[in-house]
């Protein structure tokens, strides 16, 4: 990697007056990371080329903090020494972000939201710096210099990242764990590759049922529990086995012999002591296409929260497979909602609970009043009520209120 010891300057030594300047706007800027670092990532998302890092939570999570981190380096090397040559930044979690990247068999010609960082963070300092003076040649001189500076900052660390990944490459080509993984991606992808061949390098039989999971955590802090959980979710699904595949630092996929998926009232109990672990399922699928498919499941499941937001720590596939689709497009979901529930969308929860009940229920308002362990006569009028607040009573349009009530309950769950 770039060494961080004293580096070859590239530049004269700036003025007095510029290095006063650029210390004087980098401090300002440093307390507004987060949001400079937000507005990079919403920059990234909209316009990305790079949808398989974007639409993985954990990559996602990860790529924001490489940014984070690349920022805040730069702004502090800059208030300490300012318009000089900054060494390449080596923060612990850019660095298990790489390896989570080499995991994935990806590199730095896959990351697209460091130009997008580079690019934002450069319009936010010019910014600051025309705010900062109105003497033309200081100006002159401090963007010359501050662009010299940030440019090679870029450069320098993205050739040390490149460097890091190839090592990491090469040491995980070494390890059985990289075999099973590639092994897995041909089969998720639908390459052609015999039954017999992936069998011996995943052992793991790939006759019969599969169910998928993912399991991960949003902190590399918490990473230790990832395999507790994993133990939880293959008990909960009734197995004594499992395929397990370290997907990254921070998230595991397995596959169960399974042909059933655990309701999450029994899996949410069993993760309650596993601080921030999370769970997305798929659904179960017979011989390869079943493993290929159950694995597409959980990361839509997974993705789908994501999306939204949401901070549930357990989702079926099944159970969220009208919101996959509807939230494809998050502008176009939003109109839905607000057409299909009208004023209904800003009802309480109980009004909410009771109509998904009674659709859930098939129109049936004993058995809803039963579930819900509530009088009949007081489902009746919170009924009334729902058709009163939708735009067509609830019975003419019931799959399209239950799926927006669905999406609703994913995106308010943060």
């Amino acid at each position: 990697m770039v060494n961080s010891a004293p580096m070859e300057e590239l530049w004269p030594m700036p003025s007095e007056r510029v290095c006063a300047l650029m210390r004087g706007v980098a401090e300002r800027i440093l307390p507004t990371t987060e949001e400079l670092v937000d507005e990079v990532f919403s920059a990234s998302q909209l316009r990305t080329r790079y949808p398989f890092v974007v639409e993985d939570p954990v990559l996602a999570a990860g790529d924001r903090r490489m940014n984070k981190a690349y920022l805040i380096h730069w702004l502090t090397a800059t208030i300490q020494s300012p318009g000089r040559r900054v060494p390449p930044c080596e923060d612990p979690e850019t660095l298990s972000f790489a390896r989570d990247l080499v995991r994935r068999g990806l590199d730095t010609n896959d990351l697209g939201s460091w130009r997008a960082g580079q690019r934002i963070s450069w319009r936010r300092w010019t910014d600051e710096c025309f705010a900062a003076t109105s003497d033309h040649e200081l100006l002159r001189e401090t963007l010359q210099v501050s662009a010299y500076s940030i440019n090679t900052f870029v450069d320098d660390s993205m050739t040390a990242l490149a460097e890091y990944i190839e090592a990491e490459r090469t040491d995980l080509a070494r390890s059985a764990n990289a075999e099973r993984h590639a092994t897995a991606q041909l089969l998720i992808e639908g390459a052609p590759i015999s039954r017999a061949r992936a069998e011996a390098r995943l052992g793991y039989a790939l006759t019969g049922t599969h169910l998928a999971a993912i399991v991960w955590v949003d902190s590399t802090e918490r990473s230790e529990v990832l395999e507790a959980a994993a133990e939880h979710v293959m008990r909960a699904c009734g197995a004594g086995r499992r395929l397990t595949l370290v997907a990254s630092t921070n998230a595991l996929w397995l596959w169960i012999p399974a042909d059933q998926v655990p309701p999450t009232s029994t899996l949410q109990p069993e993760l309650a002591g596993l601080s921030g672990v999370r769970v997305a399922l798929g659904r179960p699928g017979r011989d390869i296409e079943g493993f290929r498919r159950t694995h597409l499941d959980a990361a839509t499941a997974q993705r789908v929260l994501a999306r939204l937001g949401s901070a549930r720590r357990v989702v079926r596939y099944e159970d969220i497979q009208l919101v996959a689709a509807l939230s494809a497009d998050m502008a176009q979901a939003e109109q839905f909602v607000t057409d299909t529930l009208g004023e209904f969308a800003t009802a309480d929860t109980v009004l909410r609970e009771t109509a998904l009940t009674y659709v859930q229920e098939r129109f049936n308002a004993t058995s809803t009043a039963e579930r819900l362990f509530t009088h009949r006569n007081t489902i009746e009028r919170r009924l009334s009520r729902v058709d009163r607040l939708l735009p067509k009573p609830l019975v003419d349009d019931a799959t399209s209120v239950v799926a927006a009530l669905m999406y609703l309950q994913l995106r308010d769950d943060r």
